[in-house]
Parts: C-alpha cells; sequence; structure tokens
C-alpha cells in the first residue's frame, strides 16, 4: 500500500500562481488580438493580398488554440483547488476525529475534554465550561438580561489556558423590587501557564431602596501568569439613607502563582439622588497579591463616589515573596458629605518597592492610604497618598526594610471656606522609618491650611525616623490660617531621630496672621530630632507668626553620644498684632564630642530668646544664647550653653530693645575653657553676667546696657587666669585665678 503526503497549503499556493501566470497570457493573447489577425496587405496585386490572408488565417488559428488552451488551463487550475480542498478536508477531519477519539475517554470519565475550549455560559447553565484538562480556555460567563440576576463564573482553564471572564450582573429597573445583580467570578488560569478571567461587572440598580451589584473577584493565575482584574461594582441611582443604600463594592483581583502579576480590584460603585442626599459609595476591591515568587501587585479599587458618605478605597495588593513591587492603593470616592480613608498601599517582599498610598479625594474628612513597607531585604517604602479633601489627614509613609528609605507622609487636606461648612485643616502623615541597616527616614507631610473663623490649620507629620546608617526625616510644616478669627496656625512636625547620621530638622509652625483682625497664635515649631551615637542634632523648627501669640520656636535635637554637634533650636515669630512673643527654641546639646546647639532667636514683647545647648562632655563649646531682635520691650535673651571639659562657654544672646535682659555666657570648660561673654542689651536693660572659667581659663566679660541700665558681672577665673571685665555701667569684674591671673575691671 502506497502512502501519499501532501501539504494542502502548498498546493493551494501553487494553483494560485498558476492562475496567474494563465491571467498574464490570456491578457498577451488580447493585446495581440487585433494587429495580428487584422493584416493588411502591402500592396494592390493579388500575391500581397494572398500572403496577408495567409497571415490573418494563422493569426485566428492561434486565437482559436489560445482560447482552447486558457479553457484547459481553467479547469487545471479548479483541479488544484479541489484537491486542495479536499485535503484540507480530510487532514481537518482525521485531526478532529483524532481529537474526538482523544477527548471521549476524558469526557466519559472526567465530564471533561483533554484539549478544547469550554463552552459559554449559556441562559440555562450560566457558568461557563471548563477549558481542557491538557490544553483551552475556560468559557466566559453568561450576562443575563432578567432583572437583577447575578452573571455567571467564568470556567476554569486546565494545565495551560486563560480562564474565562464572568458574565456582567443584570440591571434592576425601576419598579423591579430587587438590586442589580452581582458580576461573576473569572475563571482560574491554566495550572501551568495561563490568566486569569476578569470577573463580571455589577449590575447598575434604578429601583429605590436596592443597592447596586458587587463587581465579580478577578480569576486566580497558574503557577506562570497574571491574574484577573475583579469587576466594578454597579450604580445605585436611588440611593437613601433610611435603607442605606450603597453602591456595590467592587470585586477584588486575583492572585498571582508563582510568577506573575496580581489582578487590580474593581471600582466600587456610586450612590446619589437628584435632591444630593443619597446613600453610600461601595467599597473598591483589594488588589491581587503577585506571585509568590516574584510579580507586582495589583492596584487598589477606586471607592465609590456618593452624596452621604464616600466609598473607601481598595488597598494595594503585596509584591511576591521574592522580589517584585507592591501595588498602589486605591483612591477613596469622592462626596459632598463625609469622607473616607483610601486604600493603603501593598507590602513588597524580600526585594521590591512598597505601594503608595491612594488619596483622599473631594470631601469632608476622610484620610489618605498609608504607604506600604518597602523590601525586607532592600526597598523604599511606599508613600502616603495626599488628603485632597477638606479636613483630610495626609497617609503616613511606609516603612522601608533592611536597606531602603522610607516613604514620605503626605500633605493634609485644606480647611474648607466654600460650598462646604468651614472646617479646619488636616493633618500631615508621618514619614516612613528608614532601612533598619541602612536608609533615610522620609519627611513628614505638611498640615492642611483652614479659613474661617475659629478653624485651626492642620499639624504637620513628624519625620520618619533613619535605621542605624542614615539621615532622620524632615518634619512637616504646619499649616497657616491668615483670613480667620481667632484661629491657631499648625504646629510643625518633629524631626526624625538618627542612630549614626544627621537628625531630620523639625518643621516650620504656621502663620495666624489675620492684618484685619485678631488671628490667633501662631503654630510652635517641630523639635529637631535627636542623634544616638554619631551625628548632629536636627535644629528646631521656626515658630509661626500670629496676631494674639506667636508660636514658639521648636528645641534642637541632642547630637550623638559620641560625638556630634547639637541642633540650633528654631526662631520664634514676629508678632503682627498687640500679643506677646514666644521663645526661641534651646540648642541641643552636644554627647560625648561636639559643640552645643545655638539657642533660637525670639522677638516681639515680653520674648524669650532659647538657651544655648551644652558642648560635649569631653570636649566641645557651649552654644551661644538666643538675641532678642526687633527692639522689643521687656525681653529677656537666652543664656550660652556651658562647655564640657574642655571648650569655651557660649556666649549670652544680645536683646536688642528697652528694658531688656542680655543673656548670661556659659561657663567654660571645667579642666580648660573660658567662659563666655554676657550679653549686651538696650535703653535701661540689664547686661548679662560673664560666664566662669575653668580650672584653666578666663573669666566671660559681662554684658554693656546703654543709657540707664546695668551692666553685667564678669565671669570669675578659678585656679588660673583671668576674670572677666564688668559690663557698663556698673558691672563687677570677675575674679582672678587664686594661683595666677588678674582681677577684671569694672564697667
Amino acid at each position: 500500500m502506497s502512502f501519499v503526503v501532501a501539504a494542502p497549503e502548498f498546493v493551494s499556493a501553487a494553483a494560485t500562481d498558476l492562475a496567474n501566470i494563465g491571467s498574464a497570457i490570456s491578457q498577451a493573447n488580447a493585446v495581440a488580438a487585433f494587429p495580428t489577425a487584422g493584416v493588411i496587405a502591402a500592396g494592390t496585386d493579388e500575391v500581397s493580398t494572398a500572403i496577408a490572408s495567409l497571415f490573418g488565417t494563422h493569426a485566428q488559428a492561434y486565437q482559436a488554440l489560445s482560447a482552447q488552451a486558457a479553457s484547459f488551463h481553467q479547469q487545471f487550475v479548479q483541479l488544484m483547488n479541489g484537491g486542495a480542498a479536499q485535503y484540507a478536508s480530510a487532514e481537518a477531519s482525521a485531526q478532529q476525529n483524532l481529537l474526538n477519539a482523544v477527548n471521549a475517554p476524558a469526557e466519559t470519565f472526567l465530564d471533561r475534554p483533554l484539549i478544547g475550549n469550554g463552552a459559554a455560559g449559556t441562559a440555562a447553565s450560566p457558568n461557563g465550561g471548563a477549558g481542557g484538562l491538557l490544553y483551552g480556555n475556560g468559557g466566559n460567563g453568561y450576562s443575563p438580561t432578567t432583572y437583577g440576576a447575578n452573571g455567571g463564573n467564568g470556567g476554569a482553564a486546565g494545565l495551560i489556558g486563560n480562564g474565562g471572564a464572568g458574565g456582567a450582573g443584570a440591571t434592576a429597573v425601576f419598579g423591579s423590587g430587587i438590586a442589580g445583580g452581582s458580576g461573576g467570578t473569572g475563571g482560574h488560569g491554566g495550572w501551568l501557564y495561563g490568566t486569569g478571567g476578569t470577573g463580571g461587572a455589577g449590575g447598575i440598580c434604578n429601583d429605590v431602596g436596592f443597592n447596586g451589584g458587587n463587581g465579580g473577584a478577578g480569576g486566580n493565575a497558574g503557577l506562570f501568569g497574571n491574574a484577573g482584574a475583579g469587576g466594578n461594582a454597579g450604580y445605585a441611582f436611588h440611593g437613601d439613607l433610611a435603607n442605606n443604600v450603597s453602591g456595590g463594592n467592587g470585586g477584588a483581583g486575583g492572585h498571582a502563582g508563582l510568577f506573575g502579576d496580581g489582578g487590580v480590584g474593581g471600582a466600587g460603585g456610586g450612590s446619589n439622588t437628584q435632591p444630593g442626599t443619597g446613600g453610600y459609595g461601595g467599597i473598591g476591591g483589594d488588589g491581587g497579591r503577585g506571585g509568590w515568587l516574584g510579580g507586582t501587585g495589583g492596584t487598589g479599587g477606586h471607592g465609590g463616589d456618593a452624596d452621604h458618605a464616600a466609598g473607601v478605597g481598595g488597598n494595594g495588593g503585596n509584591a511576591g515573596l521574592l522580589y517584585g513591587t507592591a501595588g498602589n492603593g486605591g483612591d477613596a470616592g469622592e462626596t459632598r458629605g463625609t469622607g473616607a480613608t483610601a486604600g493603603s498601599g501593598g507590602n513588597a517582599g524580600l526585594f521590591g518597592t512598597g505601594g503608595a498610598g491612594g488619596a483622599e479625594a473631594y470631601s469632608l474628612g476622610g484620610s489618605g492610604g498609608s504607604g506600604g513597607r518597602g523590601g525586607l531585604l532592600w526597598g523604599a517604602g511606599g508613600s502616603g497618598g495626599d488628603g485632597t479633601g477638606y479636613d483630610s489627614n495626609g497617609g503616613a509613609g511606609g516603612s522601608a526594610g533592611l536597606f531602603g528609605a522610607g516613604g514620605a507622609g503626605a500633605d493634609g487636606g485644606a480647611g474648607n471656606g466654600g460650598i462646604f461648612p468651614p472646617t479646619a485643616g488636616g493633618n500631615g502623615g508621618a514619614g516612613g522609618h528608614g532601612g533598619w541597616l541602612f536608609g533615610a527616614g522620609g519627611s513628614g507631610g505638611a498640615g492642611g491650611a483652614a479659613t474661617g473663623d475659629g478653624y485651626n490649620a492642620g499639624n504637620g507629620g513628624a519625620g520618619g525616623s533613619a535605621g542605624l546608617f542614615g539621615a532622620g526625616g524632615v518634619g512637616g510644616a504646619g499649616g497657616s490660617n491668615t483670613s480667620g478669627v481667632g484661629s491657631n496656625g499648625g504646629n510643625g512636625g518633629a524631626g526624625g531621630n538618627a542612630v549614626i547620621g544627621p537628625a531630620g530638622a523639625g518643621g516650620t509652625g504656621g502663620d495666624a496672621n489675620n492684618l484685619t483682625a485678631n488671628g490667633g497664635d501662631g503654630g510652635n515649631g517641630g523639635g529637631g530630632g535627636r542623634s544616638w551615637l554619631i551625628g548632629d542634632g536636627g535644629a528646631g523648627g521656626a515658630g509661626g507668626g500670629g496676631d494674639t501669640a506667636v508660636g514658639n520656636g521648636g528645641n534642637g535635637g541632642a547630637g550623638g553620644m559620641l560625638a556630634g554637634d547639637g541642633g540650633e533650636g528654631g526662631a520664634n515669630a514676629t508678632t503682627t498684632g498687640l500679643g506677646n512673643g514666644g521663645a526661641g527654641g534651646s540648642g541641643g546639646n552636644a554627647g560625648l564630642i561636639g559643640q552645643g546647639g545655638a539657642g533660637g532667636e525670639a522677638s516681639g514683647a515680653n520674648s524669650t530668646g532659647g538657651n544655648g545647648g551644652t558642648g560635649g562632655v569631653l570636649s566641645g563649646n557651649g552654644g551661644s544664647g538666643g538675641a532678642i531682635t526687633g527692639g522689643p520691650t521687656d525681653s529677656k535673651a537666652g543664656n550660652g550653653g556651658d562647655a564640657g571639659l574642655y571648650g569655651t562657654g557660649g556666649a549670652g544672646g544680645i536683646a536688642n530693645g528697652p528694658q531688656g535682659f542680655g543673656g548670661h555666657g556659659g561657663n567654660g570648660g571645667k579642666l580648660i575653657g573660658n567662659g563666655g561673654a554676657g550679653g549686651d542689651t538696650g535703653l535701661d536693660g540689664t547686661g548679662g553676667d560673664g560666664g566662669n572659667g575653668g580650672v584653666i581659663g578666663n573669666g566671660g566679660v559681662g554684658g554693656s546696657s546703654t543709657g540707664g541700665g546695668t551692666g553685667g558681672n564678669g565671669g570669675d577665673a578659678q585656679l588660673v587666669g583671668d576674670g572677666g571685665d564688668g559690663g557698663t555701667p556698673g558691672g563687677r569684674g570677675g575674679t582672678a585665678g587664686k594661683l595666677l591671673g588678674q582681677a577684671g575691671q569694672p564697667g
């Protein structure tokens, strides 16, 4: 028995080529037909006429033969095409027969084929059929038309293939007395390879007192492949408060297997009515987890919009355990009423970045979502979500793992003075912690501004702490209210601490200076962070300006216990009203070795400059005291800080105003060091006393006063050194060293 092998596609291509050749020959014959069949005689003689007739007869015979050849060629081409079709049909039939023979036992015993796609769902059987055990996609779920009916689930794939999509839930019309139908769940992707099916959308509800349909969950993926997205939820167009009517909840995104991305969460459904008093927004679906070994987490679904209360945003999915970026949190819904919390960002695995928190939308209250944690070994924390609504708090930044920077805290939302009632400003989110071994802390978010009488601005968020190596995060600035009466500015956030590295500076306090009325108190500056082992302390934040009182400057942070300077104290602000000035922040103390931080300056009546920080226990100068600026009355400058074992005492601050008090100079090092000079003062003021010298060292000079005041006393020497001169007028000179030295001159 002979065997013939044929490739139908090659036979069909050859027939096409022959047809093209025949077409070209027919065109050439048509062109040559007239000039050859109608030959004109060369002359009028009989010979020429006979020759022309002979050529014409031959041409006509050729044309007749060409027509017969063309007909034969056409029949031959038809036969070849017919043969190719028969070969293809026989081959397809053989394949189908083979497939039927393979699938028959599996369908008999397992009720499922080995190879082939699952059937789509129908009204009688809404769920999609399963794909072949070895290969094939799951069938899509049925989308019904009966009011409020649920969509069918998508069919699962076998070893290789994609899961079927879930069917959409049916709409519920007005008067049907039923909620919108839920969307079907997406089918599972192939166990080895395949994408999960998309969840079906929830049905819309147009009836009074009933909810929108929930979105279906996305299908999970196999070992390799991406998961399906969750279905969006249905809207409730006649939401009301009496029945707690809400839009449907979005479907959760599916999870990946070993490698692949998690599915995106579905959006929550909205809810409103024409009068604007509708119900609640639906919750956004959570994003799916990335693959166990590697993959990106899915983004959380957006919360539903509503007239009364917004829907919560879905959380972002976690990344793969080995590597991958975590999913971002979903935004909260918009509303004219109560705001909601946005979704938190997902966490990373071993390597990867944490997801960003979702934003809080147009609303009253609520908060942005927190950023997710960075990878346990390496990766930055996610940033917090902004509080973009009125009086909304910013989300906190996510922390890092072993290596990585902490996420930044988000800004708080501004207070409202428009279509909503006036509100306070939202607080800024705290910065995330840096990596435990290495990484900077995240910066704190700024507090939101406020408008309207009696409404305070938001506080700034604290900066995140650093790890073992790294800088602390900067504190967020406090918000301001410069238009309301009796309204205070927000406090600045504290700076983040460090272990080996510089600490973060405190945030600036917000202003509350209404130029046409008594605005209120300015916010206090945030304190600077401290460095625990080696590094400089953070500077204190400046206080905010105000009409009734200004904010105090923040204290500087302490320097590292082994080495590092103390941070400078923050200055207070100038009052624009009749109130008292605040205090400048104190300078931070040094540790074992380092300079004390300078005290913050102050201004305004009855204000106080910050004291300088203490120098290092072994070695370091004391910080200078904060000066009084702007010429206010009855204000006291800050004292200089003392030195440690070796070093010079800090100079006392100068009081630039009448009846003020200059700051006292700090004492010199206990073993070796000069005392700091006392601060000068203005008209009818009192100069500061000079600091005492160490065992070896000179006393500091007393501060002087201009016109009718009293000079400060000079500092005393101890064992070896000169006493400090007294300030003019009337300051006493310091005593000389008991072993060697000269006494100071009186002022």
